[in-house]
This record gives C-alpha cells, sequence and structure tokens, in this order.
C-alpha cells in the first residue's frame, strides 16, 4: 500500500511539471526543468530506504540546475521541485547519526545557492530556511516518538515473556514435580507390589493429562490472534484440585474457608500458582514430611493462604528459597500483597500469602 502512495506521489509531481512546462510560453529550457522534476520524483521513491542518497541526488540535481541559472540559463524552476520538501523529512524520520548530518549539509549548501538565484527577499530567505528545517525537525520528532513507543512494546514483550516463564515454572514445574516424584516411587514398587506400582502409573498419566492442557493454555498466549485474556486460568476453587491422598507420595490436604468465590481473577490465579509451588517445594525438599496442608481463608478484604508441611523445621529448608521463592514473592507484592517463608514455630516448614480480595497492582 504504501508502495502504491510513493509512485502516486512522484507520477503526479512529474505530471504537474509536464503540464506547467506545456503551459508556459518560454519553453526554451524544457527538457532540462522537467529532468530535473523526474529526478526529484524518482528519489522520492527511496526516500525511505536509502534516505542519504536520495536527499543528495535530488538537492545535488537542483545545486547544478539553480548554479546554472545563475550563470548560464535564465529560467525558473516548476512546481514538481517542491517534492524537495518531502526529502528533509525523509532524511531525520528515516536516517539517523553521520546518514542524517551528512544530508542536512547537502540541503544547508544548496538553500543559500537556491536562494540567490530566485533573488528572494531577507523574510523570503527566513521562510525557506524555516521550511526546510521545519520539515527535517518534524521528521525528528516522529523517528523519536516511534522509537519510544517500540522500546515500550519491546519492554511489554519482555514482561509478558517473564510471566510465561514464571507461569511455566509455578504450573509445570509443580505437574512435572509430581510425575518424577510418582515415578520414583513406583520404580521402588515394582518388584515388591506390582499392584500399586500400576495403580502409581495411572496417577503419572493422569498428572501428565494435566500438565498437557497446562501447557496448551499457556502456549495459546504465544499464537498469533490469542488474546491473553480469553486464555483459561487457574483460580481459587483449583487449589482442591491439589489434594491427593498420602502414601508412596507426600499427601496434600486441602481446606478453603469463606467466600473464596467472590475473589477476583487475578488474585485467584496468584494464589493458585503460590499454593502449586509451595506444594511442589514441599514435595522436593521437606525432610522427614509425611504431609502438607494447604489453608485458605477469605476474610472480607483479604485473602490468606497458608502452605505448611510436617516436616523437620531446619533452616536448611531455605533451599526453596530459589526461583520458585522470588517467584511467589513477586506475584504476592504485584498484587499489594505480603508473602513470608520459613520454618514454623511448630516444626515442618510453612508459606503464608495475604492478598487483597481485589487487586491493587501499581
Amino acid at each position: 500500500m504504501r508502495l502504491w502512495r510513493d509512485w502516486a506521489l512522484s507520477s503526479a509531481l512529474v505530471v504537474i511539471s509536464v503540464v506547467e512546462m506545456l503551459l508556459r510560453d518560454d519553453r526554451a529550457w524544457a527538457p532540462l526543468l522537467v529532468g530535473v522534476s523526474v529526478v526529484v520524483a524518482a528519489c522520492l521513491l527511496y526516500r525511505r530506504t536509502r534516505p542519504l542518497a536520495a536527499v543528495s541526488v535530488a538537492f545535488g540535481a537542483v545545486l547544478l540546475f539553480d548554479i546554472a541559472r545563475i550563470a548560464v540559463i535564465d529560467a525558473t524552476g516548476l512546481l514538481g521541485i517542491a517534492g524537495l520538501l518531502v526529502l528533509p523529512y525523509a532524511l531525520l524520520r528515516w536516517g539517523a547519526g553521520r546518514e542524517a548530518a551528512l544530508g542536512l549539509g547537502v540541503i544547508l549548501i544548496w538553500l543559500p545557492v537556491t536562494l540567490v538565484a530566485e533573488s528572494t527577499s531577507p523574510a523570503e530567505k527566513v521562510a525557506g530556511y524555516g521550511f526546510f528545517l521545519c520539515s527535517a525537525a518534524l521528521g525528528a520528532a516522529v523517528r523519536y516518538r516511534t522509537r519510544s513507543h517500540e522500546r515500550d512494546v519491546e519492554q511489554v514483550r519482555l514482561h509478558q515473556r517473564n510471566e510465561l516463564a514464571r507461569e511455566l515454572h509455578d504450573t509445570v514445574g509443580h505437574h512435572v514435580s509430581a510425575i518424577a516424584v510418582q515415578a520414583q516411587a513406583g520404580r521402588a514398587l515394582a518388584a515388591a507390589d506390582p499392584e500399586r506400582a500400576l495403580a502409581t502409573l495411572v496417577t503419572i498419566e493422569e498428572e501428565a493429562s494435566r500438565t498437557l492442557r497446562e501447557m496448551r493454555a499457556l502456549m495459546g498466549v504465544l499464537r498469533d490472534g490469542t488474546d491473553a485474556d480469553l486464555t483459561p486460568r487457574r483460580g481459587v476453587a483449583d487449589i482442591e484440585r491439589l489434594a491427593r491422598p498420602g502414601g508412596e507420595v507426600l499427601g496434600v490436604r486441602v481446606q478453603v474457608s469463606g467466600d473464596a468465590d467472590a475473589v477476583e481473577p487475578a488474585v485467584g490465579t496468584a494464589l493458585y500458582l503460590i499454593a502449586a509451588e509451595a506444594v511442589t517445594n514441599a514435595t522436593r525438599h521437606a525432610r522427614g514430611a509425611t504431609g502438607v496442608t494447604v489453608d485458605v481463608t477469605a476474610s472480607r478484604d483479604q485473602v490468606h493462604l497458608r502452605v505448611r508441611d510436617d516436616g523437620e523445621a531446619t533452616t536448611t529448608s531455605s533451599s526453596h528459597a530459589g526461583y520458585g521463592l522470588r517467584g511467589m514473592a513477586e506475584r504476592a507484592s504485584l498484587l499489594g500483597g505480603t508473602l513470608r517463608a520459613g520454618p514454623a514455630a511448630d516444626g515442618g516448614w510453612s508459606v503464608d500469602a495475604s492478598l487483597p480480595r481485589t487487586a491493587r497492582t501499581s
């Protein structure tokens, strides 16, 4: 579409020059005048891809024409040369640094020559400089605004990539960790109790299916034309699905109290992901633990989450404080909440999060 507009503009300038030349009484220098107009019009086609070359050729051609007007010929320019006004804008819009400086130098060399050739008044000379410098300033302003917008878009994309990485770690990592633990249990039971080992394989299959669903939901955000806001998200109700009986794998008990259904979706998603990560950490790291309790309590203004295992309450559990714990703390902070993780007073490791029912993002 842009290419057609460029061709239309260049063609219009050539047609205007030819028509103007035909309407003149003095056509002695017609080929030269039309030729200069054609050069300027042709240069407009390359103003985006080669701005310095376009400016150098167009203004160079007109400079030679103006020198000839001063020294040899007696002729006035054509309206088609007015296309020169577009080129300073293009130079600063699509060129930068040394390229822009050289192009401006060519323009500033041409300006005094053409103003002499036209025998203009002081006011007209000032206006001539003003027109071309304003065109260049406009190009620089548009370039700066476009680059600023591109930087903002890149920052948004980086934020989205970080969010996806966090969700992959928190959500999918939870399921994969459970699969790994179940597989270890199944291998240990394979020889002694084949039936229980088979039941473990069924659990692994179910966990793998949930993992695939999570992956498809997250990858949907990356597909062209997919609205991230429409992507299925976890909530408080899904925390109950973290529950599992004890046995070879650490048991998880979940209790939800209060009006949890009224929690804002963004807060519910954060609570689910924090709970899933905390359960995964307990499964991986809690020494001597037999179970994990997940308590969600929704009050009038806050939602409290506590995930606690009954393992050894030692500071060695600080191995939890890796990317997962940082991600949990960031989720709580971004929504205006708080998170604390550490050894519980009565034993075990505890993760306590408190979030507002309505997200308060900064």
